[in-house]
């Protein structure tokens, strides 16, 4: 059974899995792996552990060694290039008067790769200025649209909760998001309260809604006569969290009850 470890090369990357190939790891190591366009430097964020082949979807790449003093060194030169090569980018995104938006540039650890992350509202027809980025920094240049999400999740921010972005602090991966989780929590149907930085479906909506559908199964439907200490009543509201709900007597008093102090009439 191998050891596998969550590893992150970049903040709009999702985690990776690799074989911890007997090395001795920990929670923020930083090591060299293999990335898709070479070797990375990465930041350990799922410590090792021990799953069972079988439960392998792919053969994992080993880590190849931990990172030293000369692999964060030489990482930092190109994080310094970076920045130029952004700005270069620009001028010549400029010149070919493409409408698209750079966000971040990034080389591999040993420079033979170059990503330029970008978003757009529509598709690029980049082709002429690919062949120019090639041309000028001599080696492979990749440009690589990313949606509203990865590009806020490249940027940071607070959220209407107050708290740093959740896809900048500890989500790996977005997940699918409907307006029917919304309608599910009995939340207001108002796009600017339902809305995140990036002006996609709050994340946080997906959270609580499994919770949600499973107390709401229990909970009696609003209409419906239920039996209660106080005598015969109507459903008049739920509230799913507390697993609550709010009925009317016959004289008219409305009443907050739990679950347990009521019993549904056929």
């Amino acid at each position: 059974m191998p050891e596998v470890v969550g590893l992150r090369f970049r903040r709009m990357e999702p985690v990776s899995y690799f074989d911890a190939a007997g090395l001795e790891l920990e929670t923020d190591d930083q090591v060299v792996a293999e990335g898709a366009h070479g070797p990375a430097l990465g930041r350990v964020v799922i410590a090792p552990k021990q799953v069972l082949v079988s439960e392998l979807t792919e053969p994992l790449k080993p880590i190849l060694r931990k990172a030293t003093p000369e692999d964060l060194s030489q990482a930092e030169e190109w994080r310094e290039k970076e920045k130029g090569a952004l700005a270069q980018c620009g001028e010549l995104v400029a010149k070919h008067e493409l409408s698209m938006k750079l966000l971040a540039a990034e080389y591999n650890l040993d420079g033979s790769h170059l990503t330029f992350y970008f978003s757009a509202e529509k598709r690029v027809d980049f082709r002429a200025l690919l062949r120019e980025l090639g041309a000028t920094f001599k080696c492979r240049v990749e440009l690589r649209q990313v949606g509203a999400r990865d590009a806020t999740k490249s940027i940071g921010g607070l959220g209407k909760c107050g708290r740093p972005l959740c896809c900048v602090t500890y989500l790996s991966k977005f997940e699918p998001i409907s307006v029917r989780m919304a309608r599910d929590q009995g939340l207001p149907l108002n796009p600017e309260k339902l809305s995140g930085v990036c002006g996609r479906l709050l994340c946080c909506l997906r959270y609580e809604h499994e919770q949600y559908l499973a107390v709401k199964q229990k909970l009696p439907a609003v209409g419906q006569s239920v039996a209660t200490q106080y005598g015969t009543a109507k459903i008049i509201g739920t509230n799913p969290i507390k697993e609550t709900v709010i009925v009317q007597l016959e004289s008219e008093a409305t009443l907050e009850l739990p679950l347990s102090q009521i019993e549904k009439q056929q």
